[in-house]
């Protein structure tokens, strides 16, 4: 079988770590989990970026996302809003759309904000609007994890999320990786079952 692509763009890591903790849930179902970013864009394109970062997962590639058997998007929030480095790398994925390279394949969302009230939730629909497109098959954390009623930091039925504190220095909370975690597993174990 192929592998989950896990696809973020992580400004000060907190969005960066949950992917690696979703990549755990993913691993945990004997799958390959193939963690990707997207180099930053800034106001002009004068100076372009390495072709492989210096630290850090790789850059992704359409390669990357027409072979997968399941895809997890992560982001930052950006005034409600997925950041602007995923955005760009999605607007250009028409040639994926057009030969239907996603339809059928499970996809997640994730996020970290800067407080509670940050858009996580609308920052998850955001991202989940290409992947609708796409024709991919949504995947989210159901309420049988019981955490989603108990929790006090992130953590949402749409996808999993955390909350980085306005210095983007909060640690992971333990519900937080635990969502990540079953996400990741909930998202491998599906793509197994649609590619059976």
């Amino acid at each position: 079988m192929s592998y989950i692509l896990i696809l973020y763009y992580s400004r000060y890591g907190a969005t960066e770590k949950m992917a690696k903790e979703i990549a755990k849930g993913v691993l945990s179902q004997n799958l390959e989990a193939r963690l990707r970013t997207v180099p930053p864009v800034g106001p002009t394109t004068e100076k372009l970026e390495p072709t492989v970062p210096s630290e850090g997962a790789i850059y992704v590639s359409k390669e990357d996302l027409k072979n997968c058997a399941g895809i997890a998007l992560g982001s930052p929030t950006r005034f409600g809003n997925m950041a602007a480095p995923l955005k760009y790398f999605l607007d250009t994925t028409a040639d994926l759309w057009f030969a239907g390279s996603l339809v059928n394949k499970p996809a997640c969302v994730f996020t970290s904000t800067a407080s509670m009230h940050g858009g996580q939730e609308s920052t998850l629909l955001s991202m989940m609007l290409p992947l609708i497109h796409h024709g991919a098959v949504l995947v989210g954390l159901p309420y049988t994890e019981t955490i989603l009623s108990t929790t006090m930091s992130g953590g949402t039925p749409y996808g999993a999320s955390h909350l980085a504190g306005p210095e983007s220095k909060l640690a992971l909370t333990q519900d937080e990786i635990h969502l990540c975690f079953k996400q990741g597993e909930r998202l491998a174990l599906l793509a197994k079952k649609l590619k059976s």
